[in-house]
């Protein structure tokens, strides 16, 4: 039996370790450290301070939000 294919923002995660260097542990302590930001400011943190893409960051605070509001 095949383990259900990870969706969403999560989906991303495999990649932006690859990609980046880092856990994503770090990255959503990242996140989490500069709440209550407002998401696209987040993201526009995570572009600007640390050269990820767009669709990355917005994965990464994507998924932190919706932790934080769950």
């Amino acid at each position: 039996m095949t383990a259900p294919a990870v969706k969403g923002p999560a989906s991303y995660f495999p990649s932006i370790e690859k990609k980046y260097g880092r856990p994503i542990a770090e990255w959503q302590a990242l996140v989490i450290a500069a709440l209550p930001a407002k998401h696209m400011a987040l993201v526009a943190m995570l572009k600007a301070e640390h050269g990820m893409g767009h669709g990355h960051a917005n994965a990464i605070v994507a998924h932190c939000l919706a932790d934080k509001q769950g």
